[in-house]
């Protein structure tokens, strides 16, 4: 099953005014009536499935441009959905459930899931995810590889070398560097770096990732008091330049 996304809000600041679609996928009842007025009175178009077929079935003919998806369904596992979903698709996908362990979360952001809500929750955080995904830039497809200057990313491998050496890199900071490479040559803004990868994260406090950035310039950078290639755009963001 392809699902491919229809004309795509995320481009905007605020979703709400694209009138995008949200799929709601809960077998509770109660969860999805109050979904759907919650929703609809926020701006959206909401559709609504009681079960995996029921999902599938609106995906087909609806296209959402988000899906919010529960972990326990009548008829099988949210979590495969959700695995099937993002293999096949860029539409992004929320995880919802009442399951709070770490493990549970990890697992649902391992396999696609551009985020992860417990139950209960209050439907302005809801709402204030849901919005956060939205403005993410849409996924293209990409090379394998893309290298700048002496650094190769090897975004199969998530590995990063200078020549024959791998620089050594955590996690956070691959997946920053990733998002630069990806508009290599073009600004990325402060607010697409915190939506994208510290989605709780305060643009006022945003400490965190200007650290990552400094720790990227120290490990690609040949002086990174005065970088060639990852460089900042004052009061705007980013920009990896090649």
């Amino acid at each position: 099953m392809s699902v491919a996304p229809l004309a795509d809000p995320r481009s905007s600041e605020h979703a709400p005014s694209a009138r995008a679609t949200l799929l709601v996928v809960d077998d509770e009842v109660s969860y999805r009536d109050a979904l759907d007025v919650g929703l609809t009175h926020e701006g959206y178009r909401v559709v609504t499935a009681g079960s995996i077929a029921e999902a599938r079935a609106a995906i087909l003919e609806t296209t959402p441009h988000l899906i919010l998806l529960d972990v326990m369904l009548p008829d099988g596992s949210g979590i495969d959905l959700c695995r099937e979903l993002t293999r096949e698709s860029t539409t992004p996908v929320i995880m919802v459930s009442a399951r709070t362990s770490e493990v549970d979360v990890v697992l649902g952001l391992e396999i696609g899931a551009a985020d992860y809500v417990t139950k209960p929750y209050r439907l302005r955080e809801l709402v204030a995810r849901i919005r956060a995904v939205l403005r993410r830039p849409t996924p293209v497809a990409e090379p394998d590889t893309i290298t700048f200057g002496a650094v190769t990313i090897d975004f199969v491998r998530r590995r990063v070398t200078r020549g024959e050496v791998v620089i050594e890199m955590s996690r956070k900071e691959f997946d920053l560097l990733a998002l630069f490479a990806s508009h290599l040559g073009d600004v990325v803004t402060r607010e697409v770096c915190l939506d994208t990868l510290w989605w709780g994260l305060d643009l006022a406090d945003s400490r965190t990732l200007d650290t990552h950035v400094k720790r990227l310039r120290q490990k690609i950078e040949q002086t990174p008091a005065t970088p060639r290639h990852l460089v900042t755009v004052r009061g705007v963001g980013f920009r990896l330049d090649p």
